[in-house]
């Protein structure tokens, strides 16, 4: 049975990148992905405390990753504070024969798994505020959903706080411009955790279910739980 430690990997984008395999045949699919995964370091969100929250997280996410097309693009970032020296990590990683999706999908699950460990050390900083809307239009400049089929995955509570919306004092997300036209899918995984009630779950739902259509997504998931 392969193992693995979990912080080695989930550290390893500070120098070389660890999602290497072996040069096994991987075959070749007729349209490549693109894979945007958001991770939400703000102190709301349950992924930067919870560990049993955050293993469940990242076991959801092998699932989503594991069986790329080669050529697929996979590209995770944290968010929170609109300050980008706040979220330093930045993982970009092409499938290939040399990085194999269920080797990608391990790595990544592996840095998931690892969060509430990474705050609580410090070398990730947990966050005041999210700015998910402002993180989903600088990532809009980064793919081309023209190109390819276009998923982004956010690791979030939903719960926008910042100068655009306050969401959990009633505060509406404000229309977006079509950032996504004709991209595949917004997933966010943890929509409604901390916020106490299904009430307030659904009415961020909703909300995101709203911007995901107006930004031009094709489809929104929307998780409390999975």
């Amino acid at each position: 049975m392969r193992t693995f430690a979990p912080l080695a990997l989930a550290v390893a984008f500070l120098s070389a990148p660890f999602f290497a395999a072996g040069a096994a045949a991987v075959d070749a699919p007729a349209r490549a992905q693109t894979v945007i995964i958001g991770l939400d370091l703000s102190k709301s969100n349950p992924l930067v405390e919870d560990e049993a929250y955050a293993a469940r997280v990242a076991a959801r996410m092998v699932a989503e990753i594991d069986k790329l097309p080669v050529r697929s693009r996979v590209m995770v970032r944290t968010f929170g504070a609109y300050d980008s020296s706040e979220n330093p990590l930045k993982i970009d990683e092409v499938i290939s024969a040399r990085a194999r999706p269920e080797s990608v999908a391990e790595g990544i699950s592996a840095l998931v798994a690892a969060m509430p460990q990474l705050v609580a050390e410090g070398k990730l900083k947990a966050q005041q505020w999210t700015y998910i809307v402002s993180f989903m239009e600088t990532m809009s400049h980064q793919v081309d959903c023209a190109a390819g089929d276009v998923r982004v995955i956010l690791l979030t509570d939903g719960f926008e706080d910042s100068e655009q919306a306050r969401m959990l004092r009633g505060g509406a997300l404000p229309k977006p411009e079509p950032y996504y036209q004709g991209c595949t899918e917004l997933m966010m995984l943890g929509v409604g955790q901390g916020g106490g009630s299904p009430a307030v779950t659904k009415r961020a739902r909703e909300q995101w279910e709203r911007w995901a259509q107006a930004a031009g997504f094709q489809r929104f998931t929307g998780l409390y739980d999975w």
